[in-house]
């Protein structure tokens, strides 16, 4: 188990890639033309990280299920060999490497998905800058600066880069968004989801971004400080208290028994649970977008977004060592 205060400490001093060399960016897209007709090959992706289930889930929706006609995941590369194996078994990726680095030439994009997002930008980091776009799985890493400094980086070469909680990023959350114009005059909103503060993956930045980030994508004011209430009986009942630059507030409760999460917001009828109206659909959103960027290098989502986003769970994580208020810095 990763104690609170040296967790902290390593936060502090950010990832750990020390020096971010620019290169221009290879060709992206590229068609082969063969004989007289164009064919399209299928576009190549690679995935660092096979401890997550995400890993076998891309094989499965990629390989099997071919939800995304034209691409495929080719090469993976696992923190264990059995990580891997399970990822090819499971998810239908023919090939496993040993270094991530073997993929490099063999790809046309990446998802780096370790469940330690301290891993992530290091992993990302030669593929960024060799112009392969690039889906980092959340969180995006520990520190806003070191997001940043990645993202000027990655702007730089001309790479797309992006990453987002699914719940976030969601046609659900994207439709939640629309029925929040219809309201006015919210006073305060209560979520309530999945959080370890004692996480061995991030403490409370691991499941507390699904938390986190569909805020950032309800509402259109930025979060400026943070505070978190320990329960310091078994993690029980724990919260965290948020609040955005207009005043409002947001209390974020971490629930224990049961897996999922909801939001509610008090308007003048009274507490409203906010429910997506729309059918699920899949692939989702998130999958969607990721592809889209991908073949356009278009990002969906914001630089400024993903920074703010660790800074919030920056602020909470340093509430949980302190137990006072915490501004949010990016």
């Amino acid at each position: 188990m990763v104690k609170r205060r040296s967790f902290l400490e390593k936060i502090g001093k950010g990832a750990a890639f020390s020096t971010l060399a620019l290169s221009l960016p290879s060709t992206l897209f590229s068609q082969v033309k063969l004989g007289k007709a164009t064919a399209v090959k299928n576009k190549i992706i690679g995935i660092i990280g096979a401890e997550n289930s995400h890993t076998r889930g891309f094989g499965k929706m990629f390989n099997l299920d071919k939800k995304f006609p034209g691409w495929e995941v080719k090469y993976v590369w696992g923190e264990k060999e059995e990580f891997a194996q399970q990822a090819k078994t499971e998810g239908g990726i023919p090939n496993i490497v040993k270094d991530p680095l073997e993929m490099m030439g063999q790809i046309d994009a990446l998802i780096v998905d370790h469940r330690h997002g301290d891993l992530h930008l290091d992993a990302a980091l030669p593929f960024v800058k060799a112009g392969i776009p690039t889906f980092i799985d959340k969180p995006f890493c520990y520190s806003s600066q070191a997001a940043k400094i990645f993202l000027e980086m990655a702007r730089a070469v001309g790479t797309p880069v992006t990453s987002y909680s699914s719940i976030a990023h969601s046609y659900a959350t994207e439709d939640m968004r629309r029925q929040l114009a219809e309201i006015k005059d919210i006073n305060q909103v209560t979520c309530y989801g999945k959080a370890d503060i004692n996480s061995i993956y991030g403490g409370f930045f691991f499941y507390g971004v699904h938390m986190v980030e569909p805020l950032i994508y309800l509402f259109d004011e930025k979060i400026i400080s943070a505070k978190f209430n320990k329960n310091e009986k078994e993690n029980l009942n724990s919260s965290a208290s948020l609040i955005f630059e207009n005043g409002r507030m947001a209390t974020l409760v971490i629930t224990t028994k049961k897996y999922g999460w909801q939001t509610f917001v008090e308007t003048d009828e009274g507490v409203v649970e906010l429910k997506s109206r729309v059918k699920t659909i899949e692939p989702d959103k998130n999958y969607v977008d990721m592809v889209n960027m991908f073949s356009t290098g278009k990002e969906p989502r914001s630089h400024e977004s993903i920074i703010h986003g660790i800074a919030v769970l920056e602020a909470i994580q340093k509430s949980i060592i302190s137990g006072n208020w915490e501004s949010v810095i990016a």
